[in-house]
């Protein structure tokens, strides 16, 4: 067995929280639905994110921009409403709004074209003054609502990859610029501590990014903040309901992370924050690599390393309320959540839940770990399995982890491991294993609540020169989070667990002491 890894007592840096700071969601609407709110709840008490960003603000559904003709004249009449239970809900969650700007208004939009189910137009505004106004009365009211100091805290991104036909006619690159530029001059009209940034444009677009810095730089247009998207599959291949996608290595995520800043030195926007808006394996709402064991082995050095490259990468999306090509055909349906219906959590939820119990001062940094510390001492690391992400061969079980851990001063440590793998905490292979009821009954839908919890194990360690040394031996696509905490030993001299079977002097094994005294004759008792 190979020597344990020597984790240093002095930290080498600081845990970011870029994982935390953003998640996804579907259509802005949905969050009036209860099963909706009852998912976010859940996801705030156990990891906590600071920004949720979905599309729709001013789609239909939400009915912001409402036009009228009043005595031969044209008006707008802007209503608020829906967006402003969403955002008091959002709040009272303890979660604050990443603002895209998007779809268009069917009153002001200049063509027809619509992505989804639902029907976003993603034609440009038949006005750009219009489109202005639209904004600047939309930051208005939510500054006069929530508080200027609370509005400047919320991203204001501009529209959605729009170097893709589905998502901007004709992919425009000039008629997206022009956007960008009424836009953001309408955000800083309202208050010019507002932040504003793009272009939020899909991978493989980082083309787009050096003639959005040209043409802001140029014209002096504001620009707070760059955005784009990070996923790693390949083309669809179609069957009913569903798709199979080619996966690249999660790598690949790191590496588009990372290009924004590469590409943009020299330019006007060096330097500035960059948010990934929107990351996955899969691109598509109905894969069901995200149901699976394997996708939270395979994002986690994702998390654990991201925010070395970025100021927020966001999951795409917290729940599988989501409905860009439909209504769900069943409970598992390869959709993007953490979360199913119904509050199921998948693997990759408790990658994230695990994140979260970390502490912020990084120890040590490695291919399959990360190992922290927070105010108190306690130590805590997270360990993956390694996975083959063509498929081709079996992920092995038995990888090992050996770490020597300064634990401090103390005889022993306390240790807590939770795991999830394909034989713990893996309610997609429960759910299959149950036959895969598109709507389980009550019955079933408990089970499938129980399966997907993690397993959990303690022990003791022995503490030598104030370090513990911890091996871990990983089960397949295992991600497994283990807390140590030095132990201050409280036991009272009176207890003995040699003699909980009444053993009155557990050395010699004497026999019990006679049952024949009754209670009222003890010592006790007297």
């Amino acid at each position: 067995m190979p020597s344990p890894i020597i984790v240093p007592d002095r930290a080498v840096g600081r845990l970011s929280d870029a994982w935390r700071q953003c998640v996804g969601t579907g259509r802005f609407e949905l969050a009036l639905r209860r099963d909706y709110q009852d998912s976010l709840a859940l996801i705030q008490r156990e990891i906590g994110f600071r920004h949720i960003r979905g599309h729709g603000l001013f789609a239909e559904g939400v009915g912001v921009h409402q036009p009228y003709t009043y005595q031969g004249q044209n008006h707008t009449r802007y209503a608020f409403g829906y967006v402003d239970q969403i955002l008091d809900a959002y709040l009272e969650l303890g979660i604050e709004p990443f603002l895209e700007l998007g779809f268009m208004p069917k009153a002001l939009a200049s063509g027809e074209q619509t992505v989804f189910w639902w029907h976003g137009n993603v034609t440009p505004p038949n006005s750009l003054a219009e489109w202005a106004d639209l904004v600047k009365a939309t930051l208005r009211h939510l500054i006069e609502r929530y508080g200027l100091e609370v509005v400047r805290r919320w991203p204001i991104e501009v529209w959605n990859e729009p170097n893709l036909t589905q998502f901007w006619q004709d992919a425009d690159e000039g008629a997206y610029h022009r956007l960008y530029e009424a836009t953001a001059f309408a955000v800083k009209e309202v208050d010019a501590e507002l932040q504003v940034g793009g272009p939020a444009i899909s991978p493989g677009a980082d083309h787009w990014l050096r003639p959005f810095a040209e043409f802001t730089g140029l014209r002096t247009i504001p620009v707070d903040f760059v955005s784009k998207h990070a996923y790693t599959t390949g083309p669809a291949q179609h069957v009913p309901f569903g798709v199979y996608q080619t996966l690249a290595p999660a790598r690949s995520l790191l590496e588009q992370f990372a290009t924004p800043r590469e590409l943009l030195r020299g330019t006007s926007l060096d330097g500035l924050p960059v948010h990934i808006t929107e990351f996955n394996s899969s691109y598509r709402p109905d894969n069901p690599i995200h149901d699976t064991a394997f996708h939270a082995a395979y994002l986690a050095p994702v998390l654990a390393e991201g925010g070395e490259h970025v100021e927020s990468f966001s999951y795409w999306t917290f729940s599988d309320m989501f409905e860009e090509i439909g209504v769900p055909t069943a409970l598992f349906h390869g959709g993007f959540g953490l979360l199913t219906h119904r509050q199921v959590k998948k693997p990759t939820y408790h990658l994230y839940t695990f994140l979260a119990r970390m502490g912020p001062e990084v120890l040590a940094r490695g291919e399959d770990h990360l190992v922290t510390r927070d105010a108190e001492g306690r130590i805590t690391v997270l360990a993956w399995a390694p996975v083959d992400e063509t498929g081709r061969e079996p992920a092995p079980a038995g990888h090992t982890v050996r770490l020597s851990l300064p634990v401090g001063p103390a005889r022993t440590a306390f240790v807590l491991r939770t795991s999830v793998s394909e034989g713990a905490g893996n309610v997609w292979a429960a759910w299959g294993e149950m036959g895969r009821p598109a709507a389980p009954s009550s019955r079933q839908l408990d089970a499938l609540h129980e399966s997907s919890e993690p397993s959990r194990r303690h022990l003791s360690l022995p503490v030598e020169a104030g370090r513990a040394e911890l091996t871990l031996t990983l089960d397949q696509h295992e991600v497994t989070l283990v807390e140590i905490a030095a132990v201050r030993d409280e036991t009272p001299p009176w207890l003995d667990d040699r003699r909980l079977f009444g053993y009155a002097n557990p050395e010699s094994e004497t026999e019990p002491a006679s049952e024949s005294t009754p209670a009222s004759e003890t010592e006790e008792n007297r």
